[in-house]
């Protein structure tokens, strides 16, 4: 029995309904990371010498991790947020052998609204990034480069 053009549409209308009842139009929350230009959609991008980003969200939740080389011991760091709404953005960052040199955060609609300073000595080498907002409703920004 060869199928016929009715069943090709039965099918694809089928296919639709599901997608569509999958989506939330009604939940349009959102948070985005873009580190040098590049928005980060998976983890495990990776990037040399210095590193600026920036952060955008409207109540969403976003977790990005980048690789980073790292050529020195230690890295200086700043970050700052506007946020008139309560979330949070934390930097977790880890040297080349997985030890924390850095974890850090600010929370939005307080007080104070950037940091800076350089991280923890550690194992220079490839050193990874991990940039985590909750809840985030506003913009920011977080830059880090090699320093000893």
């Amino acid at each position: 029995m060869k199928p016929t053009n009715n069943f090709f549409a039965i099918i694809i209308f089928s296919v639709a309904i599901i997608f569509a009842s999958c989506s939330n139009d009604d939940n349009d929350t959102m948070a985005q990371v873009r580190v040098n230009g590049s928005v980060l959609f998976d983890n495990g991008d990776d990037f040399n010498g210095d590193v600026d980003g920036d952060f955008t969200g409207n109540g969403g939740s976003a977790s990005r991790t980048f690789i980073w080389l790292n050529n020195l011991s230690r890295a200086d760091y700043n970050a700052d947020i506007t946020a008139t709404a309560e979330g949070t953005f934390n930097i977790l960052v880890l040297d080349a052998d997985g030890n924390s040199v850095l974890n850090r955060s600010l929370n939005g609609a307080t007080e104070p609204d950037s940091f800076s300073g350089v991280t923890d000595r550690g194992t220079s080498g490839v050193w990874s990034v991990t940039i985590t907002l909750e809840s985030f409703n506003g913009d920011g920004s977080f830059s880090m480069s090699e320093g000893d």
